[in-house]
């Protein structure tokens, strides 16, 4: 594990098995390891969600911190596919549909995640192939 420098910081519902799964989808189409992962039920992602005014009790949206700017929702899932190894960036296409219906679609997936993906009682230990991009705090 490895604390926050000059990276981007991919926080997630460290309860959600989509999330986890996005989380190694992500981390294997990263070769350079531009993307460190931080549940948001941690000390920094409550401080992270608090900082946006975000239901600390009900994560609903994952959250990017790149470069002193957080972004969320659709944008935040735009701007990680961006960054990711071909054909990912092509998703960047995305950016033409307006943003409300964007986040609506988001919103969608999200309020429906754990009845079709599953839900856990506690966040995992990440894999071990994955620990030294995790955060510590």
């Amino acid at each position: 594990m490895q604390r926050i420098a000059e990276k981007r910081v991919i926080y997630f519902d460290g309860v959600c098995h989509l999330c986890h799964k996005s989380v190694r989808f992500i981390a294997r189409r990263d070769p350079h390891g531009r993307f460190l992962f931080s549940p948001l039920q941690s000390a920094s992602g409550q401080a992270v969600m608090k900082r946006l005014d975000m239901d600390q009790q009900q994560p609903g949206s994952i959250i990017l911190a790149d470069e002193d700017r957080l972004f969320t929702r659709s944008a935040a899932a735009l701007r990680i596919a961006g960054r990711l190894r071909a054909p990912w960036p092509l998703l960047r296409i995305f950016w033409i549909v307006p943003r409300p219906l964007r986040d609506a679609i988001y919103d969608w997936i999200a309020r429906n995640r754990y009845r079709w993906f599953g839900k856990m009682d506690a966040c995992p230990l990440p894999d071990e192939d994955l620990r030294d991009r995790f955060v510590v705090e």
